[in-house]
């Protein structure tokens, strides 16, 4: 237990209030005046854009600093992409429950070939070191196959206190060696609806199903020592909802871990499966200390594990997200300072 606590107590209270007064000064946030590096979005024209894309659009490339945007409350009806020329933005809501950027492309609407999911992100991110924060993100496109709500294909991303919504691959997760940290956010869908090859740790999340089917679809490049770390999570699903898999193997090194996590019954006894026709497996997927109804070690399929103490010890979030930077620096998975 101690192990584990090395994991939620030492790394994440970084995001504690004491941590965050660090951004303020005599009780206000350092904001700068409407220039290259900040601005607002308002829906009714109260801010400097009306479009989540204008503002994005109109960010420097390769900026010297941050770049952060407030989104005042409204719903944004827009595919926003953040592109790899824009690093270092911030996306921040004014609340998560009444800031909505909203859109509805899938699979077959965007009819591009084989590959047509890739193109149906609500918020698409390309730009590393992105930071977001209360926003819901949504795809409303509904049960009719692949339809992303948000797409990260960056490396050091942040995402916190946000919900990401959908139905089939709602988030996915990109770039082999790329580490993503998804905090106290809400992630909802059906099936393989958080995927992807970017190494993530997903902290204080709750994880919601919507049908029977399977939470996770992980691709992990074989080289990578981490895949999916899901840690004080909870997993949750509709009423009627009672056949789910903790997760798939996309390609076959896939690593997935719940670290005490708060299983429903919804979860299936054994667990875990296999890709449909892969018998070539070599997925890591365990748990450690988890609890709920749905938590039932003894019956999990013979390939998967339980973790003991030395062997838990590994995930802690410094080794998971890696430090980012030089020892004097904050490290990358911390909120911004200049918010």
């Amino acid at each position: 237990m101690n192990e584990v606590r090395i994991f939620l107590i030492s790394s994440l209270c970084c995001l504690s209030a004491a941590s965050r007064s660090e951004m303020m000064s005599g009780g206000e946030c350092h904001e700068v005046a409407v220039s290259d590096y900040y601005k607002v979005v308002a829906r009714d024209g109260s801010g400097d854009y009306t479009s989540i894309q204008e503002a994005i659009n109109s960010s420097k490339a390769f900026p010297y600093q941050r770049v952060i945007i407030k989104v005042k409350n409204g719903v944004y009806r827009e595919k926003v992409k953040v592109y790899a020329w824009n690093p270092n933005i911030s996306l921040i809501g004014e609340d998560k429950e009444k800031t909505i950027i909203t859109y509805d492309d899938h699979f077959k609407k965007i009819d591009l070939g084989r590959n047509s999911t890739f193109h149906t992100a609500t918020l698409s991110v390309e730009g590393c070191s992105f930071y977001a924060s209360n926003l819901t993100i949504r795809n409303t496109a509904g049960d009719v196959g692949q339809a992303i709500a948000l797409s990260v294909s960056a490396n050091k991303v942040m995402i916190e206190n946000c919900n990401i919504e959908g139905n089939q691959d709602t988030l996915y997760t990109s770039g082999e060696g790329f580490r993503q940290y998804y905090h106290k956010c809400y992630i909802e869908g059906t099936t393989d609806f958080i995927f992807g090859n970017a190494t993530a740790l997903f902290s204080n999340c709750t994880i919601h199903s919507k049908a029977d089917s399977y939470i996770t679809a992980a691709s992990t490049p074989q080289h990578e020592p981490f895949g999916y770390a899901f840690a004080h999570c909870t997993l949750t699903a509709d009423e009627h909802v009672s056949k789910v898999y903790l997760g798939r193997p996309w390609r076959k090194y896939a690593k997935t871990v719940f670290v005490e996590t708060v299983i429903g019954d919804h979860v299936v006894e054994e667990g875990w499966s296999m890709w449909s026709g892969e018998e070539d497996n070599h997925a890591f997927y365990a748990e450690y200390k988890c609890t709920g109804p749905g938590f039932k070690p003894e019956s999990r399929v013979g390939w998967s594990h339980q973790l003991d103490s030395l062997e838990v010890a590994k995930y802690t979030i410094e080794n998971i997200l890696g430090t980012g930077g030089s020892e004097s620096e904050d490290p990358w998975y911390l909120p911004p300072k200049t918010m």
